[in-house]
């Protein structure tokens, strides 16, 4: 599993339309392709908007050539196109400035509401249309690029195949080890922050992920602790759509209310697919153990598991805290751990760091799964996908284990 150079976004240039938008009320904007113009009418005035060239859309629906379209006050939009366009604009704004970057949208809603599905669909679209969006999966219980525990990112170059998914070869891949955010709440919000990070990075020096944008999945958990994980998400990945899904008025409520001072923020209510069905706790855990056999022997079987073995000497184990010691913690505790048969059946993950205190701001390069501690011979048996030694000593652990069947 290796990295695409790390990611960033750089602020929109202002418009000089927009710029002049408070004095003269009345414009012409040229969008260039890929382009976007964001606005908020005033607070005590309509809108009027209409399209003079091109295709033009907001919020996915593409808007009638020289038809005025009304807008109310203090009404927040986004004018899109893939191609280029111009638009005549009447009326007074609070903001509006232009994009260079493509959306970042971020799916909330509760279990099962199909986050990952729509998530699918728009990513797959994009890049039906040219784009190369970034795939970002925070849920860590049921994560869709690479093995449950994780939090990736994965460019998306072509529509997803329906059997393989998520592409991992170019994956950013951060292990938190366990399959519920609460077993360490500010590892968790410190692996999202430093996945946020490197995204920046990569969109400020690839254009064309920056063009292309995001689509962020979340966890299924919206209420209280799970909520307050949503609002940190969203302002760090700096998301400009929010869609939630089942129709949660409370959700989006809360969200608008906690987000209000969030310039240029999009929040969409939408109907859960009647397909979506809801799956047990039983369920969910036969999907991770599936999961995780898909990481070793892949989609149909196709690839070799290899058996190796290591020394102790060869290796370090290393994990975090499983609850955070309290809330005026400065920093995270990396602890050694004892290599014993308490580690039989754990996954780890081997990480790029060259040392223990920089495994949080390390990528991964992969997992495996111990089989067997020989105390005696002070030697591990791991599985690996791969027939090469392991490419760093310094391994981690958490709660996730895999029953080899």
């Amino acid at each position: 599993m290796s990295s695409y150079r790390g990611p960033s976004m750089v602020k929109p240039m202002m418009n000089n339309d927009a710029a002049n938008a408070s004095e003269s009320g009345h414009r012409i904007v040229k969008l260039a392709p890929q382009g976007e113009i964001r606005i908020q009418v005033h607070q005590s005035s309509t809108l009027k908007l209409r399209v003079l060239e091109g295709k033009v859309e907001i919020f996915g629906s593409e808007l009638p050539p020289k038809v005025w379209i009304t807008f109310p006050p203090l009404q927040q939009f986004a004018v899109f196109t893939w191609y280029g366009g111009t638009i005549e604009v009447d009326g007074v704004t609070e903001t509006e400035y232009t994009s260079s970057e493509g959306p970042r949208v971020i799916i909330v809603g509760d279990i099962d509401s199909g986050k990952t599905t729509l998530a699918k669909m728009i990513l797959s679209w994009a890049a039906k249309d040219g784009f190369k969006p970034t795939f970002v999966d925070l849920n860590v219980g049921q994560s869709s690029i690479t093995i449950p525990g994780t939090i990736a990112a994965t460019s998306i170059e072509m529509p997803l195949d329906p059997v393989e998914g998520f592409p991992i070869n170019k994956a950013l891949v951060h292990y938190f080890g366990h399959t519920t955010p609460d077993i360490n709440l500010r590892l968790y919000k410190a692996l999202v922050e430093e996945l946020a990070r490197e995204l920046e990075v990569e969109f400020s020096d690839n254009i064309e992920s920056r063009y292309s944008g995001m689509v962020i999945d979340t966890m299924g958990w919206t209420t209280g602790v799970g909520y307050h994980l949503l609002v940190h998400a969203i302002r760090r990945f700096n998301a400009s759509v929010v869609i939630v899904l089942g129709q949660e008025t409370e959700l989006v409520n809360d969200l608008s209310k906690a987000l209000r001072f969030k310039k240029n923020l999009q929040i969409l209510n939408l109907e859960k697919s009647a397909g979506v069905f809801s799956r047990g706790s039983d369920f969910r855990k036969t999907l991770r153990n599936n999961n995780i056999k898909k990481y070793y022997h892949g989609a149909t079987h196709e690839l070799t598991v290899y058996t190796k073995t290591a020394k102790f000497r060869d290796v370090q184990v290393y994990q975090f805290p499983k609850r955070s010691r309290g809330n005026h913690d400065s920093t995270l505790e990396i602890t050694p751990v004892k290599i014993d048969e308490q580690l039989i059946n754990k996954v780890l993950a081997i990480s790029y760091a060259k040392e223990p205190d920089q495994i949080i701001s390390s990528i991964v390069a992969g997992f495996v799964c111990i089989t067997n501690v020989d105390i005696d011979e002070e030697r591990i048996t791991y599985l690996s996908p791969s027939a090469a030694e392991l490419p760093s000593k310094i391994l981690v652990t958490g709660t996730l284990t895999w029953h080899v069947t």
